[in-house]
């Protein structure tokens, strides 16, 4: 018969599938004081928006315009984020034995798309006010912008100080990063005609903003992308776990079938084989290893199968002392 699987978590386990420890409660905390903080962004948003596409249509100005474009878009995208962490929220159940904690990671994606999306609708506009620069109210475009700066200063505070690996809101934190800088280009521009009378700097700053947002959409997307796509979390040297935990550990000969993931940021998951010296003690044995992989790589949940003897693929593996 082929090998059995042992399964070693960090700690007890819910029943579910997930190890639960005393950062599950923190963890809630987080979740809760996010969900608030993105709540108030999405209203301080939602309200700037319509003070700048009102603006924007009434002075001309692409740049108002654009912000407000900005701000349209990220509307929906904090509106995506909230109902994502709700979504997220969910305990786990026969269809989702995981949970649901990579909603947030795949309104991160969506984000960035977006983001994307946007900065290309601005440099195509752009590119047509140079060719052919439309009159703009320079003064009353310079204050609108002021006041969609102090807002999306205020978004930016609220959003900014999330956790380092909540996706989810680092994503939304980029789309108000992406206002705020269309706002600075607004209210330059506004300056600028007001003082010059240089129609091209509305279109001109409105395209170098964008450009710096497609930086920013590009590093949300390929991050939350790799989530998604199951890849090594950083940090986790996958080849390296096969030669570090033989000599760390006196009763593994050798580690074979690695694999390493994450459901979200930070929170890593792990499969392998463990191939044991002879004498040495399975459940020990096993302990150690969740043990030293929980504080080598921050794995919270790992899946091991402890081994008597290497095993070729397609064969089937000896299991450790002939427990089946």
């Amino acid at each position: 018969m082929s090998g059995t699987h042992e399964h070693a978590q960090a700690e007890r386990d819910d029943g579910h599938g997930h190890a639960h420890g005393p950062a599950h409660d923190h963890h809630h905390d987080h979740r809760d004081q996010g969900a608030g903080r993105l709540k108030l962004a999405l209203l301080i948003t939602f309200s700037i928006m319509l003070v700048e596409a009102v603006g924007g249509w009434w002075t001309g100005s692409l740049a108002l315009l654009a912000d407000a474009g900005h701000m349209l878009a990220d509307a929906g995208s904090l509106l995506l984020a909230v109902l994502a962490l709700a979504q997220a929220a969910k305990p786990a159940d026969a269809a989702h034995s995981y949970g649901h904690g990579r909603f947030t990671v795949l309104a991160a994606f969506v984000n960035g798309l977006a983001l994307l999306a946007v900065s290309a609708w601005i440099a195509i506009e752009g590119i047509t006010r140079l060719i052919q620069p439309q009159p703009v109210q320079g003064l009353t475009m310079a204050a609108i912008a002021l006041i969609g700066l102090l807002a999306n200063l205020a978004a930016f505070a609220l959003l900014h100080g999330g956790h380092a690996h909540d996706l989810n809101r680092r994503g939304a934190a980029a789309h108000v990063l992406s206002d705020l800088l269309g706002s600075v280009a607004a209210l330059a521009a506004g300056v600028i005609i007001a003082t010059t009378g240089w129609l091209r700097a509305d279109p001109l700053l409105s395209m170098i903003a964008a450009a710096l947002i497609v930086r920013t959409g590009v590093r949300v997307v390929r991050e939350s992308a790799h989530v998604l796509l199951e890849g090594a979390p950083a940090g986790v040297d996958v080849a390296a776990v096969s030669t570090q935990l033989p000599q760390a550990i006196a009763g593994v000969n050798s580690v074979h079938h690695v694999h390493a993931w994450s459901l979200t940021p930070g929170d890593n998951l792990m499969t392998l084989h463990a191939v044991l010296v002879p004498g040495a003690d399975a459940d020990l044995t096993l302990t150690q290893i969740q043990d030293w992989l929980r504080r080598t790589y921050r794995v919270g949940h790992a899946t091991v199968q402890v081994e008597r003897s290497d095993c070729e693929d397609g064969a089937g593996c000896a299991p450790a002392d002939g427990r089946q």
